[in-house]
């Protein structure tokens, strides 16, 4: 079967009943647009429903052919355009790939995320949630939003708050790029194989002779021993984190993490300051707030807690902006339109920052009855 909403997403179910989807958005790093959420939606809804479905698996098209990039995530450029546009397309963006994400994470069938190269942002909203993340020694893996004047979304509240030790505030907030060691060690991914059995693996996926999805997922794991795949260590460690980041990020405030880092003037503690210091600051206190809150939410309450930040985002009216005027806008503008690399944060500083600022981004605009993600269980 081919998925019928968008030219980027490729969809085959193989003989013994496992869908397989491709990415197919290479230039773009598969960046997601609208219609790639939709395809990947109604895909996943008809193999969910198919007792003839066994298991789904999901990689991306890299530049030379399959494999070697994941998803770099949401279409920013799309972002910035309907933003300032006034454009509705926006708005059903966040509400659908939030919706995506939940579906991910609350599949009944096995499904298997093949997370070489890029995996940031969306990408990661598209594959935290499978029963198998598989990542290699090309995985580079992120989220990178506050580096745009933006949060780590699609659920990343939920899976970054449920790393060990402070590792979810570091992610988060400095939007690090992380390699397959430190996802495997901080519960990010499930094993990680060599780049060069991903071809075999992928073919390997419609040899498996198994009637049901527990069945199967049972024999894809017996094939991943066999091929001497590294799974995940039994028991979640803060390191490679160093000590000094560690406890820098377990203090109350951001404004109170960027004094530890310089008292602690490591190696380590300079460059997470560096990174700290280059991030919208307004955004890095919004953050800090969503990760503590999201450690205490179902992932349906984190979602919709999400969708209400991401209204914020783009409509700051708290703060008397336009969405011309917001962090996103301006944070995408710097990275990506006129790529200037100097972003126009305010405000400047992170001491600047105030609760008042804060506080807002959490009330949501929408009664419980109509908010947009009500749905979700």
């Amino acid at each position: 079967m081919t998925a019928s909403w968008s030219d980027f997403i490729q969809a085959e179910r193989t003989a013994n009943g496992v869908g397989r989807i491709t990415l197919n958005r290479p230039r773009a790093l598969n960046a997601l647009d609208l219609g790639m959420v939709r395809a990947l939606t109604a895909t996943l809804l008809q193999w969910r429903d198919d007792p003839e479905v066994r298991a789904v698996a999901i990689r991306g098209m890299g530049r030379d052919g399959p494999f070697g990039a994941f998803c770099a995530g949401g279409d920013i450029r799309f972002f910035h355009q309907a933003a300032l546009a006034g454009d509705a397309r926006l708005e059903d963006f966040f509400t659908e790939e939030y919706t995506l994400n939940h579906l991910i994470f609350t599949y009944p069938k096995p499904y298997v995320a093949f997370m070489d190269g890029v995996v940031m942002g969306g990408g990661m909203g598209i594959s935290q949630g499978a029963a198998c993340r598989i990542v290699t020694e090309r995985t580079k893996m992120a989220m990178p939003e506050t580096n745009i004047g933006l949060f780590p979304d699609v659920g990343g509240g939920f899976f970054l708050s449920r790393c060990p030790g402070h590792v979810g505030e570091y992610l988060g907030l400095t939007g690090a790029v992380i390699g397959a060691p430190q996802a495997l060690t901080w519960g990010l991914a499930d094993v990680a194989a060599p780049a060069d059995d991903l071809p075999r693996a992928w073919e390997a996926l419609a040899t498996l002779d198994a009637a049901t999805p527990p069945a199967w997922l049972a024999a894809w794991q017996e094939w991943m021993a066999r091929a001497g795949w590294q799974p995940a260590p039994a028991q979640r460690t803060v390191a490679p984190l160093p000590t000094e980041v560690e406890s820098a990020f377990g203090e109350p405030t951001v404004a109170a993490i960027v004094q530890r880092l310089q008292a602690a003037d490591t190696e380590a503690a300079r460059q997470t300051k560096t990174l700290l210091r280059q991030r919208s600051p307004l955004m890095l206190h919004v953050v800090l707030a969503q990760i503590r809150r999201a450690r205490h939410l179902s992932l349906a309450d984190d979602l919709r807690l999400e969708r209400d930040l991401v209204r914020h985002c783009f409509h700051p009216l708290h703060l008397g902006r336009t969405p011309a005027q917001s962090e996103t806008v301006e944070g995408i503008r710097a990275l990506a339109v006129d790529k200037d690399h100097q972003p126009r944060w305010s405000p400047g500083c992170i001491e600047d920052v105030t609760p008042e600022m804060v506080a807002p981004f959490f009330d949501s605009p929408w009664p419980a009855h109509a908010h947009p993600l009500r749905a979700l269980a």
